[in-house]
């Protein structure tokens, strides 16, 4: 199939069992690809997306420490969806029935799935369409981190922390001191399982300085060895040889028009979405993951628990059979591995996991075998030596 504009429905929103209307997702992260997945035997899917490959960010960090793991971050899209087409490009305009890429195409949906998720700064996200570009990047950086002695993150947030564990996993010898301007460690967890990420980071001799505010941003650009000392509003001198960002999540939806932002978008970007992840004040369109504004963790297990709302809720429009699914914002919950034998988890179901459960839960495959298998991508070419 070809990318194409597809029929538009007047009057009744159930099409029809015989009719197989256009769906429009735009993006092709967790939450995007698992809905283009689970409807394109109903419907004529077109998943828009700007990358040339699917990055398993969930294996990012990893990925800047572990050369063997930077390719294997990028699964190709073109066994994702046997009948429907994953057009590569960017969304710049989206109304109410359309999607415009930046090369003036537009195609006409009859429904419209957000999945666009939220930018963040290297190494958990990148910043660029180009996975050979990212490739490059991860490895010029691993190169600098290799050269550093002391190493300073800026956010005590689970990036900052699963970046520290890693770091310390690969380099035992070096220094890593994470900071942040809040007074606790993860607030909102039970208290139970910040203690055993304490002595987590204790075990692996992290430094960790809350309540500790920079007065202005490193002189020295991040991932880049270069000394440098900066100062703290403490007016404490810290120095290291390396820094990176660990904090700045921003989601994407800039691409709305003014209608629909007028009524979903707010200003801090996220989108206003019904129970059945409907965009606010809309029936054919559906927003999910990190650019909703659903009151819970911005995670790839929340994209995929969005993903199957909205997968679901298609179906049943596109059918006319069954009733709409609500998504109910998840407790606080969090896998935190800390390199690939340490780390903590903690649900509400389970209780505080230790390190053993965690790294046999996330820890020495980061999942990647269950989307490889989802890519269509063969086992040999995805294995991670445990």
């Amino acid at each position: 199939m070809s990318p194409h504009n597809g029929s538009s429905h007047n009057g009744s929103s159930h099409p029809g069992p015989s009719a197989r209307p256009t769906v429009a997702v735009i993006g092709g992260g967790y939450g995007g690809t698992a809905v283009a997945k689970a409807l394109d035997e109903i419907a004529d899917v077109v998943l828009v997306e700007a990358k040339d490959s699917f990055v398993h960010n969930v294996a990012a960090l990893r990925g800047l420490v572990d050369p063997d793991w930077a390719d294997r971050l990028f699964l190709p899209y073109d066994r994702l969806l046997p009948r429907g087409t994953v057009r590569r490009g960017r969304a710049v305009h989206v109304d109410a029935t359309a999607v415009t890429l930046a090369d003036g195409e537009r195609i006409t949906a009859d429904y419209t799935v957000l999945a666009t998720g939220s930018g963040y700064p290297f190494p958990a996200k990148f910043d660029t369409d180009d996975s050979a570009a990212a490739k490059a990047r991860l490895h010029t950086v691993r190169e600098a981190l290799a050269a550093s002695a002391h190493v300073l993150l800026l956010g005590a947030g689970p990036v900052g922390l699963e970046l520290a564990g890693e770091i310390r996993a690969a380099w035992p010898g070096k220094r890593v001191t994470v900071t942040d301007p809040a007074a606790e460690l993860l607030p909102g967890f039970p208290d139970a399982f910040r203690a055993r990420v304490r002595d987590e980071l204790a075990g692996l001799g992290i430094e960790v300085l809350l309540g500790t505010a920079l007065s202005g941003p490193p002189p020295t650009e991040p991932g880049t060895f270069q000394p440098f000392t900066v100062r703290t509003e403490g007016g404490h001198s810290l120095g290291a040889d390396l820094w990176l960002r660990c904090h700045g999540v921003v989601p994407a939806t800039g691409y709305l028009d003014e209608a629909l932002a007028a009524t979903a978008r707010r200003a801090d970007g996220h989108l206003l979405v019904t129970p059945e992840l409907r965009l606010a004040g809309q029936e054919r369109l559906f927003a999910l993951g990190d650019i909703t504004a659903v009151p819970e963790a911005k995670t790839a297990k929340a994209a995929n628990e969005h993903a199957g709302v909205v997968a679901a809720n298609l179906r049943a429009l596109i059918t006319g059979e069954g009733e709409l699914a609500t998504h109910t914002p998840g407790a606080p919950a969090m896998a935190l591995p800390l390199g690939p034998e340490r780390g903590a988890t903690y649900s509400p179901e389970m209780g505080v996991l230790d390190a053993a459960a965690t790294a046999e839960m996330k820890g020495a495959d980061l999942m990647l075998s269950v989307f490889a298998e989802i890519f269509g991508i063969p086992e040999r070419a995805v294995t991670v030596d445990s």
